[in-house]
């Protein structure tokens, strides 16, 4: 015979299950949302210069990597 306890117990774990599940949902919603806003915005930076927020993270990650290139090599032992 099943007791209440046993029972109780097993649909808090599926609420806790539900909520995790709903948390991960909003959350990829969100990146999902802010990456496609992120590629379709242009800021104007000035006159003659305009672009989104993507073309900057991979320009500054060009940027980046193109100083360790340079660093390691450097003729210096």
């Amino acid at each position: 015979m099943s007791t209440p306890r046993k029972t109780a117990s097993r649909s808090l774990r599926r609420a806790s299950r539900g909520q995790s599940m709903v948390e991960y949902s909003v959350l990829n919603w969100v990146l999902l949302v802010a990456l496609v806003v992120g590629a379709t915005v242009k800021i104007q930076w000035s006159d003659d210069r305009q672009s989104n927020v993507i073309d900057l993270f991979l320009e500054a990650y060009e940027i980046y990597y193109d100083s360790f290139y340079f660093v390691l090599n450097l003729p210096f032992p």
